[in-house]
Formats: structure tokens, C-alpha cells, sequence
């Protein structure tokens, strides 16, 4: 018996030792985690084992790894799921199933200064990740969210790298250029202005400047949250009317440090060419106006496609490297990017290089976190001649679109054709011109929030944008075009340095008053400053045809014959605003929240130096309550309304001073009292533009949530429009801003919706769509205003577009074409008089978006379709290339012009012979990928995919694309909805690869 104690404790002694290594042993755990209603593996789960701040995050499958205790317990978390603790207990291998959470509904979304569950959300408001945005070849964030988000249009100026685009959040209100939302990009409200400079080419037009928001690299953008909604966007005030969207970029993930590469190739190849007549069917119709003696010496022999001439396949090349980590203490993430991204059109093209550097810390025991962002951007755009205004002879593309099919290319000693100044060869513009834009772009903050006592929060953000831009061109005194401007050699040199400085400082309460009242509460005092200044030179006769020589060096302008002329400016506003916001939340059903914004704003007279924006809204859970069928596993009511404001008007007009300019002058002249004048008188009456909003709102859900959406109604009244006027001359000023005693209207219905139509372990199938209705009408005005210029030869001060009373915004106004008389002569309903038809306009009245996610094992695909609905186009390109007047002339036409009946000696009168129906459906986005296992090796994930953009295009215009909007303004006057001769677009296919380390 004692021997048997003896054995037995000496037995236990080793065993109990044995499990007590075990458990203290570190020992590498790995598994999947999925999603337990279908099996699917998910991924960007946070595993963290608990008490420490050792931890990972799962791989593209859901799968991990990650090396702790035997006795340790792993917290696995992710949003939209309920988290789990699970003890190790020595294992080795660890599936995790994860259930839904649908009650909580704990999408995080970004609001003005700060974020909130999307299940606490009062206003209108869309929050996209990187798993909504579009693929493929992406030069700015709106790109990414084109046709997602109900009740948000996005238009690309046109289909050049880095175009400007129209972003239009519930319609259009205002009749001045700004209509775009408020950016505010990590926590920094963007002024708005543009970054780059356009450019004036003589009489070859102007040219828009770039998409100031390119300096963002689309890879480091986490989430885009559009506010839509006074609810939701009067805590940004006076610049709160068009909506607001905050874009913010991406943090470090849980870990030690991760390393993630990506690279993506692309080849871009016009959608659709111009059906214009070749070098036979071009002779037999010139011949049938003008004989077979003049089509011989029209004749040069060749035979030539001009839109080829012009035209290749774009490449573009996308690198992004980033590393990062983070753990209770705080995060970090750098991030290097570089797209090099050619142009459809040859010399054209955009090349980018980012760099980001994000992180956060805290310290005396969490109670204070210091965070700073800053992001650096370096882009250089190669221009081309293509401008909004150019005459009958043509710029770069619509020399192309109109030249003689049987001219040569080049001249027998390799220099280009160039038959006459008003007929240029489109060739000789890309050989005799140069063009580029270089942008030095730097967005930051530093921050520091203080935890004061429980609940109670500080924080003060130092905020800065900088830019610098440069944008050079030069024509060469080779070239012939245009009356022959160039032949003495011109370069352009614009200058725009842009600075905006932000100080906030806020505080944040949250409290629990009671076991069923929560409240939250901001408030807060900001200050921003806007620096804007400029230089704009033209010099001539130069003594050179070295282009490189023009743009970089003064010496090789003849001495004898020095021409320049130059103007400057430099513009200072002011920002001082004090907000408040409060939030009540009752028995986890209603939720009530209020606003109020109060901005003084430099820019703004005496009288009315500051403007008051409130708002409140109610939500209800409706689902919370016992009586709501249990159908619904989400259900709530929004009701909202407030008033915002809109201060985009020019810097600094010194409402309160006189403002004077500087006359061009000639160097060699003198600059005298003469050469100053007054250009406006100070208004001390102008006011903010305001917009108020009603906005009803349901969001629902059925079956778990498996089919979920919202539908809103909203009613936008907009009052004291900011516009520029033309003062009646004789006047000591050619122009004052005043505020239009007029209303714009906007209404609509927007509907969102998203099922789950197949979800399984192996298959999952996601439909997720969104329509939206908008009527848009002027109300109250007794005026008129003219816009729309449209170009052409005797096409002089014409114009295609009218805002009056009780039509829509730019309402098309024009003569009602019937045809041709029997001597082809154009003739028109109701006579030879422009007039409105029937609110016919180029706002559309519907935007859909159609999105089907498929998934298999571990391929994936989606599939988007867009469209737009109701919106009429201008073709002015057609008026003014497109006619027998034209084709008599010795241009090319497109085939429809020949044997319409159209007599040579017709005026191509602006009229609804050139007015088109512009709705379309396109095949915007299609992309397949593939998780390739990396069980077992040290790449966490690797994914493969191809993406196409701009597939297909159902349309019936007979243009290039419907997606079009030349700047066609008149007496600064936007337009919208006009098609001349634009840098055309370009459908493309992408390769990616992303691998994360």
C-alpha cells in the first residue's frame, strides 16, 4: 500500500507539472473564422487574445494565425457580428463560426466630427467601403462611388485623366458653379477651390483646370459617408446646402504590422468613334454640291482617318505599397502610391506619386490621444489642346473629327500638312504644342482629445491644405491654325497657390441620465482661413519653334519684338463658426436630435456677416416595439428638417471695400492711374444662399435582414441665390453679386434596396440596387438669365439655355425644328423664335444603379449597372461640324448629314435639330476575382482580378457618350448638359493583384 501512494504521487507530481508546462507554453494557433449563417470565410475579423495586445486579423478566407499561451483566451470581433471569447485550452487548430448580430446594426458611419452607429442615425445619410466602390482605373474618390448612393449624381467633365466632374446630391440648386458638395477629408473641410489652373489659348479657347480632389489616392480611402440631409449636414452651416462628403482614409489594422501591395495594369481604348465619311463616300457627296472640277482639287490624294491619327490605346500603371499595425495603445499606417495613367488621346495622360502617413497614440493612461494625418501628393498632367469654346476651325479633337479624309498626314520632308490657318491639322497640334501641369498638393492634421472625466471629451485639431501648381504651354510658330496666331510663337505661363488653415476645438458629453435616456452633446468653435493667389502671363515672337525653349526659357523671345502681358491676384476670406449639437436616445426607440451652426464669413456684407443654420430630426425604432410584426426584423421611421447655406462665391469681393484690378499692359508701357479701375462696389446687403429641407425616411428589413433597404422623401427649397450679374453699361463696374429674389426647388423619392437571393456555405448571390426622382423647377423669379454658349461659324453670341420662371434649372431654349422646306432650308414650329419646351432641361430626372455580387468558393464576381433617365443633351458639336454648309466647305461630316435634304446654304441655327435625348444604361463595372490559398505560407492573402469599366452603352444619342458637360457658361452663368467636341471616353480593362504580408 505504500509503495502505491509512493507510484501514485510521484505519478500525479509529473502529470501536474506536465499540464502545467502545457498550459504556460506558447504554443501557434491557426483556423478560419465564417460566417455561421453560410459558412463563408470572413475576412478582417479582429482576434486579440485577451488582457494583451497580441493580435491578428483574418486573410481575405477567413483564415489566421497567430501564436499565444496555451491557457489564453482569443476575443474574435467584426462588425455585424456578435463577438465571441474562446479558451485555447492548448489547441492547435480553432474554427470560429461567427452568428449575425441584426439587432445591433452596428455599422460604424462618419458624421460631422465624429462617428456613430448607422442604428443611431437621425438624417439621410450613405456610408460606402471598399467592397461598394467601383474598380479598374480610378484617378479621383467620386470615380469610386458613381452611381451608388441614391439621389447622387456624379458627371465626368469629360474622359480625360483627371477631368473635373459635377457631383449632385439631391438635385441642383443653385445657378452659380457651386453645386458640388462640401469634402471634407479626415476631418478637414476642403475650400472648394480649384487647384490647378486652366488655360487661355488665344482664340483656340480656354481650357478647364483638373479635378482638385486627384491628390487622393483612391487605395488609402477606408470609407466615404455622403450626407445628404439638413439633419445630417447643418452641422456644416453655410457650406452644408449641396450636401456634404466625408472621405476617410485607412488606419492600421490590429497586428504587429502588415504589408500590402497592389498592382494593377490597364489598357484603355476609345468607346466610340464618330461615324464620320471616308476618303470615297467624302469626294461622291462634296462632288454633289460642288462639282467634279472642284472635287478633283479638293483631293489631296490620301486617305486618312483623323480620329486614329489622334487616338491610341491608353496604358496605365498602378502601384501601392503600404505597412501598418496597430494595438491598444494605438495605430499607424504609411502608405506610398504612384499611377502613371495615359490618355486616349496621344501626349495626354496624368502621373501621380502619394504618400500617406496616419497614426494615433495615447497616453497618461488612455486618458489622452494624440493623432496626426498627413497626406502629400505630387501630380503632372499632360495637357492637349481641347477646350469649351474653340471656333469653327477646330481644337485638337475637333479639327480631327471635321478634316479632309483625303489630306496626307505629312509633307513629303516629314513636317505636318497644314493647308490652311482655318483648317488644321489635328496632327501638327500634337507635334507643334506642348502642354503640363505640375501640382504639389499637402493635406494634414494633428490632433490631441482629452478624456476631462467619464464621458467628457476635448478635442483640438490644427488642420492645413497647401498647394502649388504650375501649368506651362507653348505653341510653336510652326503651327498654322486658327488665323494664324501662332505664327509668331505664344506660351502661357499660370500660376494658383491655394492655402486653407483650420482650428477647431469642440467638446464631446456622453451620459446615461437615466436606465432608458442616453444623451449625447457637441459643442465646438472653428476658425478657417482660405489664401488664394495667382499669375497669369502670355508672351510672344519667339525666335524658336523649340518648345522646350518657349516654356522654360525667356531669352528666345526676340528682343526687338518682346510682347507680354500678365495680370496677378491674391485673395484672403475668413471662417469663424460655433456649433452645437445635441442627441437624445429613449428607451433604445426614439431618437431625437438637434443642431444649430452659426458662420461669419468674410465674404459677406456688414448686414448680414453671419448666418444661422438649425436643424432637428426624430427617429423612431419601430422594430423595438411588441406590436411590430415580427416580419420586420428592422423597422424606423426618420423625420427631418433644417436650413443650410451656400457661400461659393469668388474670394475675398471686399463686400465692405472697393475692390480694384490691373489692366493687361504691354511690356515696355507704363502702368498709371489710368490703368487702375474699379471693377465692384462694396454690398453690405449680400447674403448667404439658403437652402431649407424636409426629409421623411423609412428603413427597413425582412426575413434576418436578408432583404433590407430605405425609401426617403425629401423637399429642398433654396432662396437668395448668389449670382453675378452684368451691370447695365454706362456703369463705373462691369459686373456685382447680388442675391436673387427667386427659389429653386428640388423634390424626390429615393429608394434603396439590398438582397440576399442565394446564401449558402459554397454560393452567395447579393442584389443590391437604388433609384432616385428628381423634379427640379425655378419658382418666383421675375428675371431672366441667359447661358449655354454655343460655338460655331455664324454662330455668334448664340446661345441654347435660359433660367426663368417655372422652368427648370438651364431649361433648354430653342427654336422648334420641323425640317427642311424644298430648298433645304430649315424651318421651325411656331417661327424663326426660341422658346422653351415643355421643361425639357439637362437634369435628369432619374439615376438608378444596379449591382449583382456573386460569390464561389473563392472566386467572386460583380456586376454594376448605371443609368440616367430624362435629360436632354445639346449637340453642339453637330451644329457646328455637322451640316451640308460644312461638308460644302470641304470638311468631313458624320454619314447621316449626306442625303438629309439640307441645301448648302442653310444656317445652322441653334435649334432642337441638334437636341438629343441623353438617357442611357451602361455596363459601368464588371470585376472577377480569385482568393488564392496561402494556407501555410508567409503571404496572409493573395487576390487576382480583372475589372472592365464602360463596357457597354444603351443610349440613343448620337454623340460620343451621353455622359458629357462641356463648360459652356455665359456671362458666369454655368451651363450643363453640352456635348462640343470633348475629350472622349475611353472604355478600359484592368489586371490586379493584391497581396497582404
Amino acid at each position: 500500500m505504500t509503495k502505491f501512494y509512493l507510484y501514485a504521487s510521484r505519478y500525479l507530481t509529473v502529470l501536474l507539472f506536465l499540464i502545467t508546462t502545457l498550459a504556460w507554453s506558447q504554443s501557434t494557433v491557426t483556423g478560419k473564422v465564417t460566417a455561421a449563417d453560410d459558412g463563408s470565410g470572413l475576412p478582417g475579423v479582429n482576434i486579440i487574445e485577451k488582457g494583451t495586445s497580441n493580435g491578428t486579423v483574418t486573410d481575405a478566407n477567413g483564415n489566421f494565425t497567430i501564436t499565444v499561451p496555451g491557457n489564453a483566451v482569443l476575443v474574435f470581433s467584426f462588425v455585424g457580428y456578435q463577438s465571441q471569447e474562446i479558451a485555447v485550452d492548448n489547441r492547435t487548430t480553432i474554427n470560429v463560426p461567427l452568428s449575425s448580430d441584426v439587432t445591433a446594426l452596428s455599422e460604424v458611419v462618419v458624421i460631422g466630427y465624429g462617428q456613430i452607429d448607422k442604428k443611431d442615425a437621425t438624417g439621410a445619410l450613405v456610408s460606402l467601403k471598399p467592397g461598394d466602390f467601383n474598380g479598374g482605373v480610378i484617378a479621383s474618390p467620386e470615380q469610386l462611388i458613381q452611381g451608388r448612393a441614391a439621389g447622387v449624381q456624379i458627371t465626368s467633365a469629360s474622359g480625360e485623366p483627371g477631368a473635373g466632374i459635377n457631383m449632385r446630391i439631391r438635385g441642383t440648386s443653385s445657378v452659380r458653379s457651386g453645386n458640388n458638395p462640401l469634402f471634407v477629408v479626415d476631418g478637414v473641410p476642403l475650400s472648394g477651390d480649384d487647384v490647378s489652373p486652366g488655360a487661355s489659348n488665344g482664340a483656340l479657347g480656354d481650357s478647364p483646370p483638373k479635378n482638385p480632389l486627384n491628390f487622393i489616392n483612391p487605395n488609402d480611402i477606408a470609407s466615404i459617408d455622403i450626407l445628404k440631409d439638413a439633419s445630417a449636414t447643418a452641422i456644416y452651416g453655410s457650406r452644408g446646402a449641396n450636401g456634404v462628403v466625408i472621405i476617410t482614409t485607412k488606419s492600421g489594422k490590429s497586428g504587429a504590422g502588415n504589408i500590402e501591395y497592389s498592382y494593377n495594369l490597364g489598357f484603355g481604348h476609345i468607346t466610340k468613334k464618330l461615324d464620320l465619311l471616308n476618303r470615297d463616300e467624302f469626294i461622291s457627296a462634296y462632288t454633289q454640291f460642288n462639282g467634279a472640277t472642284a472635287a478633283a482639287a479638293l483631293d489631296k490624294g490620301a486617305s486618312t482617318d483623323w480620329q486614329n491619327q489622334v487616338l491610341r490605346t491608353a496604358v496605365t500603371n498602378n502601384h501601392n505599397l503600404s505597412f501598418g499595425g496597430a494595438d491598444a495603445t494605438g495605430s499607424f499606417r504609411i502608405s506610398l502610391g504612384y499611377q502613371n495613367q495615359e490618355g486616349i488621346i496621344k501626349n495626354s495622360g496624368m502621373k501621380r506619386y502619394t504618400a500617406l502617413l496616419k497614426g494615433t497614440k495615447k497616453f497618461l493612461n488612455d486618458r489622452l490621444t494624440l493623432s496626426t494625418q498627413v497626406t502629400v501628393a505630387d501630380v503632372h498632367d499632360d495637357n492637349v489642346p481641347i477646350t469649351n469654346n474653340s471656333g469653327f476651325e477646330g481644337d485638337l479633337f475637333g479639327s480631327a473629327l471635321k478634316s479632309n479624309p483625303t489630306a496626307p498626314v505629312y509633307n513629303p520632308d516629314g513636317t505636318p500638312y497644314q493647308p490652311s490657318n482655318v483648317e488644321p491639322n489635328p496632327v501638327a497640334y500634337l507635334k507643334l504644342s506642348r502642354s503640363f501641369t505640375n501640382t504639389l498638393r499637402s493635406l494634414g492634421n494633428v490632433s490631441a482629445e482629452l478624456k476631462i472625466i467619464e464621458g467628457l471629451t476635448f478635442k483640438t485639431v490644427f488642420g492645413f491644405d497647401r498647394s502649388f501648381s504650375s501649368r506651362k504651354t507653348a505653341f510653336s510658330r510652326d503651327l498654322r491654325a486658327n488665323n494664324g496666331i501662332f505664327g509668331i510663337g505664344r506660351a502661357y505661363l499660370n500660376d494658383i497657390e491655394v492655402s486653407n488653415n483650420l482650428w477647431e476645438n469642440y467638446f464631446t458629453y456622453n451620459k446615461e441620465l437615466s436606465s432608458s435616456v442616453k444623451f449625447t452633446g457637441l459643442l465646438g468653435y472653428s476658425y478657417q482661413s482660405f489664401s488664394n493667389s495667382r499669375r497669369d502671363i502670355q508672351l510672344a515672337n519667339f525666335r524658336t519653334s523649340n518648345l522646350d525653349l518657349m516654356i522654360n526659357n525667356l531669352a528666345a523671345i526676340d528682343p526687338t519684338k518682346i510682347s507680354m502681358t500678365g495680370n496677378s491676384s491674391a485673395v484672403k476670406d475668413e471662417l469663424q463658426s460655433y456649433y452645437g449639437r445635441f442627441d437624445f436616445t429613449i428607451s433604445d426607440k426614439y431618437i431625437v436630435t438637434g443642431t444649430l451652426r452659426a458662420d461669419g464669413s468674410t465674404k459677406f456684407g456688414g448686414n448680414n456677416k453671419y448666418g444661422y443654420f438649425p436643424s432637428a430630426a426624430f427617429k423612431w425604432r419601430a422594430s423595438e416595439e411588441a406590436f411590430i410584426p415580427e416580419a420586420f426584423s428592422d423597422l424606423n421611421v426618420r423625420l427631418g428638417y433644417g436650413i443650410t447655406g451656400n457661400q461659393e462665391i469668388p474670394h475675398n469681393l471686399y463686400q465692405e471695400r472697393q475692390r480694384y484690378n490691373t489692366s493687361n499692359f504691354n511690356t515696355g508701357g507704363t502702368l498709371d492711374q489710368a490703368d487702375i479701375g474699379s471693377v465692384s462696389f462694396k454690398n453690405s446687403d449680400l447674403k448667404w444662399e439658403s437652402t431649407s429641407q424636409i426629409n421623411i425616411g423609412i428603413d427597413y428589413g425582412f426575413f434576418d435582414n436578408r432583404l433590407r433597404g430605405s425609401i426617403d422623401y425629401y423637399h429642398k427649397n433654396t432662396s437668395d441665390l448668389l449670382i453675378q450679374v452684368i451691370s447695365a453699361q454706362p456703369a463705373p463696374q462691369p459686373f456685382t453679386y447680388t442675391n436673387l429674389n427667386a427659389n429653386v426647388i428640388n423634390k424626390g423619392v429615393e429608394l434603396a434596396l439590398e438582397g440576399d437571393v442565394v446564401n449558402n456555405s459554397s454560393f452567395k448571390w447579393t442584389i443590391v440596387g437604388n433609384v432616385a426622382f428628381n423634379r427640379n423647377r425655378v419658382e418666383n423669379f421675375k428675371g431672366l438669365l441667359n447661358t449655354g454658349q454655343i460655338n460655331g461659324q455664324g454662330l455668334t453670341g448664340a446661345f441654347a439655355q435660359r433660367i426663368a420662371n417655372n422652368q427648370p434649372l438651364y431649361a433648354w431654349f430653342l427654336r422648334d425644328f420641323a425640317g427642311f422646306d424644298e430648298n433645304g432650308i430649315s424651318i421651325y414650329n411656331g417661327g424663326d423664335v426660341q422658346k422653351f419646351l415643355n421643361g425639357k432641361s439637362p437634369l435628369p430626372t432619374t439615376n438608378a444603379g444596379l449591382t449583382n455580387n456573386f460569390r464561389y468558393e473563392n472566386f467572386d464576381l460583380s456586376i454594376f449597372f448605371s443609368g440616367q433617365f430624362g435629360q436632354y443633351i445639346y449637340n453642339n458639336t453637330a451644329n457646328a461640324y455637322f451640316t451640308a454648309g460644312s461638308l460644302a466647305n470641304g470638311r468631313n461630316v458624320t454619314k447621316n448629314v449626306v442625303g438629309n435634304g439640307e441645301s448648302n446654304l442653310n444656317a445652322p441655327d441653334v435649334s432642337t435639330r441638334f437636341l438629343e435625348n441623353g438617357s442611357f444604361v451602361r455596363l459601368q463595372n464588371v470585376t472577377l476575382g480569385y482568393n488564392i490559398p496561402t494556407t501555410n505560407t508567409f503571404i496572409k492573402s493573395l487576390r487576382v482580378s480583372v475589372t472592365g469599366q464602360n463596357l457597354l452603352t444603351f443610349t440613343g444619342y448620337k454623340g460620343q457618350d451621353p455622359e458629357v458637360n462641356v463648360n459652356k457658361a455665359l456671362n458666369n452663368v454655368p451651363s450643363l448638359g453640352i456635348d462640343y467636341a470633348g475629350y472622349p471616353r475611353a472604355r478600359t480593362l484592368t489586371f490586379g493583384v493584391n497581396a497582404t504580408f
